[in-house]
């Protein structure tokens, strides 16, 4: 099962939506390279960049926040590092025990349920915040 962008998690400010569809790239491309038993190298290379291009997101939303005196952006932040400290996690796991199904399961469901999540409560509160627009 591929990782998939859902447009119901749109939010309405450009750079955050292609920021965010890319994340649902990276994960589905993490996912098809343990899936396809590609090289240790490889999946490592793939965990790597997640973690680098979720940091980037993560730094240029709480940048706005911040800008704009976002109430929320403790929270926010926190839940941010959530994410980040689930990646860790999922690199440990590969490096200690290879691609296991173990691994596929929590990639597919663990990261894909907390982005969707996030996205959907979280980033949408603050996209409201930031466009003016009360939900």
């Amino acid at each position: 099962m591929a990782i998939t962008w859902d447009p119901t998690l749109v939010t309405g400010i450009e750079d955050i939506d292609a920021q965010h569809q890319e994340l649902f790239r990276r994960l589905d491309a993490l996912l098809e390279a343990i899936r396809a038993g590609r090289s240790r190298d490889e999946v490592g290379r793939t965990l790597t960049f997640l973690e680098e291009y979720a940091s980037h997101h993560f730094t240029a939303e709480e940048a706005q926040m911040e800008a704009r005196g976002y109430a929320g952006l403790a929270d926010h932040r926190a839940e941010h590092e959530g994410f980040r400290a689930e990646l860790r996690a999922l690199e440990a796991e590969y490096l200690r025990d290879g691609a296991t199904a173990s691994l596929i399961i929590r990639v597919n469901t663990q990261l894909t349920g907390w982005l969707r999540s996030h996205i959907y409560r979280a980033d949408r509160a603050l996209a409201d915040f930031l466009t003016g627009k009360a939900r």
